[in-house]
């Protein structure tokens, strides 16, 4: 049932997103990563935080930045390029996020406030156990909302499991 859900949540999900914006999936993600929490990244971070390739980061750029969404600019050192939002990449993060928002709170529709409460609760365990057994490849909150997730706060479940598996010891 879970992984039937998974993938429902992400066909609405991305049927909504690419309605609204025209984008796909990884470049829905960028967006997102690029508004909510990479400041002017290295195109190498932003690979890393998507799981692609570096030819395939290059070819995201590309597309991006052809449809006026994102630019380059000089990275820390004189050999990486940064990656920037413009306003219109800024609008369509806004776009991406209202899209994603629309699909889950109508996935919500019929929950009560308690429902909602008891699925927050099991879905922080299950977040921290998804973040405990992962081993590399892409971020997992590269799609996320920060401020739904309370990371502010210290209530992000997927933060807060991430600094106990990287705790020292």
């Amino acid at each position: 049932m879970l992984g039937a859900l998974a993938q429902a949540v992400t066909d609405r999900t991305t049927a909504a997103i690419t309605a609204a914006t025209g984008q796909s999936p990884s470049a829905a993600a960028a967006l997102t990563a690029l508004d909510q929490f990479l400041d002017r990244p290295t195109l190498d971070r932003l690979r890393l935080v998507l799981g692609l390739t570096p030819s395939g980061a290059v070819r995201l750029v590309d597309r991006l930045s052809q449809a006026g969404l994102v630019t380059r600019g000089p990275g820390g050192d004189g050999r990486s390029r940064s990656v920037m939002l413009t306003e219109r990449g800024r609008a369509a993060a806004a776009e991406v996020a209202a899209a994603r928002a629309t699909v889950l709170r109508d996935l919500l529709g019929d929950f009560s406030a308690a429902d909602r409460k008891t699925l927050g609760r099991l879905l922080d365990r299950l977040m921290a156990g998804v973040v405990a057994g992962k081993d590399g490849g892409g971020w997992i909150c590269r799609q996320c909302d920060l401020a739904a997730c309370e990371r502010a706060a210290g209530r992000c479940p997927a933060a807060n499991a991430a600094a106990a598996k990287y705790a020292q010891p």
